[in-house]
């Protein structure tokens, strides 16, 4: 019980030190639109998953590795539905970004980093201009989920898919190894799936 109380500290610590800041870039109009419009769509948020039984199994399985830091039920579903359906949306590995939401939040909704990042995937604040969306809620929590899953493929759109490079430009550390290392590590460790138990990754 201890060890497992020092590695959630330890983990909610790093994750205070290391959540960064993205980098404001200037960018052409025409992929500040394209942001825009990513980031805008309104339509209802349906199943991202290929059957019912897929999500029955999927979020059974998320949703005990996630107890500990969500006890509400309810809420740790509707979370995992949003990170599901944003992710495949965005064209991430929703298990991607569960490991990144650790690293960068440790599932704080209302985490606020010293730079001003905010929520779950720590958004800054100048998105909102840069994307023309100033009165969007950065704390709410499919705006958040919206807004780091577009963030983060448009970084790695513009590295023409190299992650380490992608995720270093998502936590304003681009060429660092220590946050892509801790991202992979906890998407690897902790958020591995497979329906066969033998090929999953351990569960935290």
């Amino acid at each position: 019980m201890r060890r497992l109380i020092g590695t959630l500290l330890l983990t909610c610590w790093a994750s205070a030190v290391l959540a960064g800041a993205q980098q404001y870039e200037p960018m052409s109009a025409s992929v500040r639109a394209a942001l825009h419009e990513a980031v805008s769509d309104s339509r209802p948020q349906v199943s991202s998953f290929k059957s019912p039984l897929e999500a029955a199994d999927w979020l059974a399985e998320m949703s005990k590795r996630l107890e500990k830091r969500i006890p509400n039920r309810d809420y740790r579903i509707d979370l995992l539905r949003s990170i599901h359906y944003e992710a495949t949306r965005a064209g991430l590995d929703p298990h991607l970004v569960l490991g990144l939401i650790q690293v960068e939040s440790a599932f704080r909704k209302y985490a606020v980093s010293s730079v001003g990042a905010r929520g779950y995937m720590q958004v800054m604040p100048f998105w909102l201009k840069v994307i023309g969306r100033p009165d969007d809620n950065l704390f709410d929590l499919r705006t958040n989920l919206r807004y780091g899953c577009t963030i983060l493929r448009h970084y790695l759109d513009i590295e023409k898919g190299d992650l380490f490079r992608a995720l270093g430009r998502y936590n304003g550390s681009l060429g660092k190894a220590e946050y892509p290392n801790m991202v992979r590590n906890a998407w690897q460790n902790n958020w591995g799936y497979s329906k066969n138990p033998e090929l999953a990754s351990n569960s935290n």
